[in-house]
């Protein structure tokens, strides 16, 4: 997008082609407008939409432009916190709530793709937290005792049933979790997108939001070539919120701290090296602070990903990183070629927990999902549609609705996730 092959790569190349979306022009009314056409926003619209709201999305570039159309593709179930984290920090009303929410949201995911016919790759075969030596397993051994605690089809599968599963020798043991999976991400949004237009939703996609203001009891959002006139808001910026705009309610950026992160693609796995590599399709990803993440699309390559920005110097840093880990995970696989690399940003908090904010009358927004976004960003839009067209009190969110404090030393723990990584990558796999 914007002629970039770094920000959505393989994606954009290997997704159909998006709904016909036009600028916003002129001056127009609706029920609800939605700021941001990412996972959240779109399913907002959608289920708005589906219920005889009247909804406006205005989207600042394209549909699925941000960490949708970027991120590795994993439909996980939850968040990548410990179940126990979750309900401490969230208490013991909306901390079981958001865990049954989220526990179930990749089943909501797969039902949306089966139910519009979207043609994004869906594989709901499960996914696999795998354990990198004795303190990998012993996380996983908890996390596994958790879920299972609360009823999830989780398992925890020995250094055997692994190395069966993975393809590779380089793990201890995994969390299989049979809730969750893969799609196409970009394609996922852009199956959004045609639902919610297909339901008479409006999406204007190259409208940035320029001003917000309340005119006798009614919210008018301004773009540079229109206006929409409506009683609430939805903002589903996040991560990329743009700085332009950031002044309409600069507390959704303020409170999020960027981490980059990367894919890279390899070109089509041959007939026999399929036979080895994630024979049955799961996703997947390791257990270590810096961690690395791999699967197949549907074409076989090989999509292999980790902290870090591909640019400056970075850019050659994790190329060769990714080509020694890869190495190391799957030997059959040394010096396969790349197809296409990109990279995005994650909105990380500082508690690793979503945020629900009134940051204005008639106005809510939601944040931070700190790299779980597809099911999540799925579940939290239809919980939002809901809301704001009055089916769900706010006693009932799965969030508590909170005041946005500003993350501390926020530029510095940017710095620190990019050129960190691209340290730790510079020497990582190489012994």
């Amino acid at each position: 997008m914007k002629n970039d092959p770094r920000s959505h790569g393989l994606w954009e190349h290997s997704a159909p082609p998006p709904p016909a979306t036009m600028p916003l022009a002129g001056d127009i009314e609706a029920d609800i407008a939605i700021v941001g056409a990412g996972y959240t926003g779109l399913s907002a619209a959608l289920h708005l939409a589906s219920a005889g709201v009247s909804v406006v999305v205005l989207e600042a570039e394209e549909v699925g432009f941000g960490g949708s159309g970027r991120n590795v593709g994993l439909v996980n179930a939850g968040l990548w916190v410990m179940p126990s984290n979750v309900i401490a920090g969230l208490g013991p009303v909306h901390g079981p709530r958001i865990l049954r929410l989220l526990g179930d949201a990749p089943s909501v995911v797969f039902d949306l793709v089966a139910q519009h016919g979207m043609a994004c790759e869906a594989e709901h075969t499960g996914t696999l937290h795998c354990g990198v030596g004795n303190m990998g397993l012993v996380s996983l051994k908890e996390r596994t005792r958790q879920w299972q605690r609360l009823g999830a089809p989780v398992r925890l599968l020995d250094r055997d049933e692994t190395r069966e599963k993975v393809g590779s020798r380089a793990y201890a043991g995994a969390l299989l979790d049979a809730r969750a999976g893969t799609i196409q991400p970009l394609a996922y949004a852009r199956g959004l997108a045609a639902a919610a237009l297909g339901a008479g939703a409006r999406i204007h996609t190259a409208s940035p939001v320029l001003s917000a203001a309340q005119e006798a009891g009614r919210w008018r959002l301004r773009t540079g070539s229109g206006s929409v006139r409506v009683e609430k808001i939805i903002v589903a910026t996040n991560a990329y919120t743009k700085a332009d705009t950031a002044t309409l309610w600069p507390e959704i950026r303020t409170e999020l701290i960027h981490l980059p992160y990367f894919n890279i693609a390899t070109v089509p796995l041959d007939a026999a090296q399929l036979a080895t590599v994630l024979p049955k399709k799961q996703g997947a990803w390791d257990t270590k602070n810096i961690l690395t993440s791999f699967r197949l699309d549907r074409a076989g390559r090989l999509v292999i990903g980790s902290v870090g920005a591909l640019r400056g110097a970075g850019q050659a840093v994790h190329r060769h990183w990714a080509a020694r880990a890869l190495a190391r995970i799957y030997p059959q696989l040394a010096g396969i070629g790349f197809e296409s690399e990109w990279f995005g940003s994650i909105g990380m908090t500082v508690d690793d927990l979503p945020r629900l904010h009134r940051p204005a009358e008639n106005v809510v927004s939601i944040s931070g999902y700190n790299g779980r976004g597809i099911a999540p960003g799925t579940v939290f839009g239809r919980v939002l549609a809901d809301f704001t067209r009055g089916v769900v009190s706010e006693s009932e969110l799965p969030l508590p609705v909170t005041n946005a404090v500003p993350a501390r030393a926020r530029w510095a723990r940017e710095a620190l996730y990019e050129y960190g990584s691209a340290a730790a990558h510079l020497v990582a796999a190489r012994f």
